[in-house]
């Protein structure tokens, strides 16, 4: 069980937005400019990037890697290691997002954040802090709309939008690649994030449905009844009911013998 106070602080936590959070959890709202030049696939040099333009940024986030024998398309690591990967789409409200990743360190856990690039814009502190607290930190294209839809001028751009944004945050495109709005890319998305630097797009085999928020106590059924080994699951900042259920959702995994990692570990 989780201590009533240690529930009534995360809830506390998370509902300093909640009725922005849950509106706005997974959905863009920011302006429709995107950068016109793409971005290369290496990472650049820790000591000469920048910030913004003026600050330099201090170490350069890790870069995309290809694993060998991996599909480009990434559902689930090894069935034969008790990882597993929470990755969550990173928008929303950012003390929600704040709260979640102190739970998950409180607990020695590890996630991967895909951002939403609009939402770097908003809170751009919020990338140094995903990496500052060892978490894999990578690409959920720049408006979070529904890029299986696009021709392939606009899709490209949605994904080299927010690989720039991440690479003047960070001095890296991101270590990985999700498409919006959908759990599984298109041959053209799986072909323009390769051309953006991305060698695998991440998708997952466990859907918490954090997003229709059901309640803290379904959201960890949900994955708690589909996990296993080497599982990648769903999961979104913004939602209240996602902070709740993340106590009881790592004591789960702590019993089954099983980690929360990040995908890069996960896999390596």
């Amino acid at each position: 069980m989780i201590p009533i106070d240690r529930r009534s602080a995360l809830r506390a936590a998370a509902g300093v937005a909640v009725t922005g959070a849950l509106a706005t959890g997974c959905t863009d709202g920011a302006s429709d400019s995107v950068p016109p030049s793409a971005v290369p696939s290496g990472s650049p040099s820790a000591t000469g990037s920048r910030t913004g333009g003026s600050r330099p940024v201090a170490q350069a986030a890790p870069a995309p890697r290809r694993f060998p024998g991996l599909p480009a398309e990434i559902e689930h690591g090894p069935r034969d290691r008790p990882g597993v990967a929470l990755t969550f789409h990173g928008q929303g409200d950012p003390a929600t997002a704040t709260a979640l990743l102190a739970e998950a360190e409180r607990a020695g856990a590890h996630v991967t954040v895909l951002a939403v690039g609009t939402w770097l814009d908003e809170h751009p502190a919020l990338a140094r802090r995903i990496l500052d607290g060892g978490h894999d930190l990578g690409n959920h294209t720049l408006h979070h709309v529904d890029i299986s839809e696009m021709d392939e001028e606009r899709a490209y751009a949605e994904i080299v939008g927010c690989a720039d944004r991440l690479r003047r945050l960070t001095g890296s495109i991101g270590t990985w690649f999700r498409p919006s709005r959908t759990q599984h890319a298109t041959e053209l998305v799986r072909r323009l994030a390769a051309r953006a630097g991305y060698p695998h797009v991440l998708s997952y085999d466990v859907d918490s449905l954090d997003f229709t928020s059901p309640g803290a106590t379904a959201v960890t059924r949900a994955v708690t009844d589909e996990i296993r080994n080497g599982s990648v699951v769903s999961l979104h900042f913004g939602y209240a009911d996602t902070v709740a259920a993340l106590p009881a959702l790592l004591d789960a995994l702590k019993r089954r013998g099983m980690r929360a990692v990040t995908t890069t570990e996960l896999l390596t």
